[in-house]
């Protein structure tokens, strides 16, 4: 087995997750009770979790899975009717940059349709974290990576925000998971505009196809579509039928589009399709986006802890965050 990128501390010495079970499951955390507040330290490509205090861990995020989390559902068939999934295999260990600009828009980027995970979907700029890169560098790097810009040093600050366990595929009704990862959404608060972050944007064509800026009022209706029903909603009140954004054309042109909002309010079909929408793990993470602006009265996490508002300052990694940063005192 490859060097374990995710850790269990539960009964005894930190384990390496496994690719064949839920991670939120493992940690008591579940869609029928909300995100779950769990402790966490990550010392250069390695995160270790647990639902107690451990000594070096440096936060407690909330941590979530989907409501038809494919892990959890083989979980509760009776175990001669499950079927085999890989036992050499651990849990992959991801980073993505909710990129704030200064006048409150968030930068989510659609994913190419060759790509082999999740294509055409709206995420924000992330991916793997390297063996020995630190949280934030890795962030940096795939922000970097995916639209080309680069955050000058003492011209941002950056708060963790939440865990996600992702699966993919999601459903059971595509088939079997074949990755599985937990994902760390990291707040990155830039002191440009939206205006000049756009001016240097530069978008990898081979990651990304179409690119846009959400602000809070629509960023808070795409958060709140329920992923796991079926019926369709109408279009809440308020809202534009459309949002700007740009996209990438073969020959590398980039065009202005109108982007229907609706699409962003599709939730994940049941059958296997390309179909546009916006990431379930992203509608977790723009709730606690909303959430840290002070947009959200209420709290994503139970057994009371809460998302500190307060931003932190620029720090090298997760561990260095002091106790009063990252999730704040318990509340929620």
């Amino acid at each position: 087995m490859a060097a374990a990128r995710v850790l269990l501390l539960l009964a005894g010495p930190p384990e390496p997750a496994s690719f064949a079970r839920s991670v939120c499951g493992l940690l008591g955390a579940g869609p029928e009770r909300g995100p779950r507040p769990t402790h966490c330290s990550l010392k250069r490509g390695q995160l270790v979790l647990s639902d107690r205090p451990f000594p070096g861990a440096a936060a407690r995020l909330p941590l979530q899975r989907s409501p038809f989390c494919p892990f959890a559902a083989l979980e509760q068939r009776p175990r001669g009717s499950r079927p085999e999934l890989p036992t050499d295999r651990g849990v992959d260990l991801g980073v993505a940059v909710i990129l704030q600009s200064c006048d409150q828009t968030v930068l989510l980027t659609r994913r190419t349709r060759t790509l082999r995970v999740s294509p055409n979907i709206w995420v924000p700029p992330g991916g793997h974290v390297e063996l020995e890169e630190e949280l934030l560098d890795g962030g940096l790097r795939e922000l970097w990576e995916e639209s080309g810009l680069r955050l000058a040093q003492g011209k941002f600050s950056w708060v963790p925000l939440g865990l996600w366990e992702s699966a993919y595929p999601p459903r059971l009704s595509w088939g079997l998971p074949k990755y599985h990862h937990i994902v760390l959404y990291l707040l990155v608060t830039s002191q440009e505009s939206e205006q000049q972050l756009q001016a240097r944007i530069q978008p990898n064509p081979s990651e990304v196809s179409a690119f846009m800026w959400l602000g809070p009022d629509v960023a808070a209706a795409v958060a709140a579509t329920a992923d796991g029903t079926e019926t369709a909603r109408p279009l809440p009140q308020g809202l534009p039928p459309s949002i700007p954004a740009v996209e990438l054309l073969e020959d590398g042109e980039a065009r202005p589009q109108a982007l229907p909002v609706a699409t962003l309010l599709r939730t994940t079909p049941t059958t296997a399709k390309l179909e546009e929408r916006v990431s379930m793990g992203t509608k977790f993470a723009l709730r606690l986006w909303l959430q840290h602006l002070g947009r959200v009265t209420t709290p994503p996490c139970e057994s009371g802890a809460h998302l500190d508002p307060r931003p932190t300052k620029e720090e090298p990694t997760l561990d260095a965050l002091p106790p009063s940063q990252g999730l704040g005192k318990p509340s929620s």
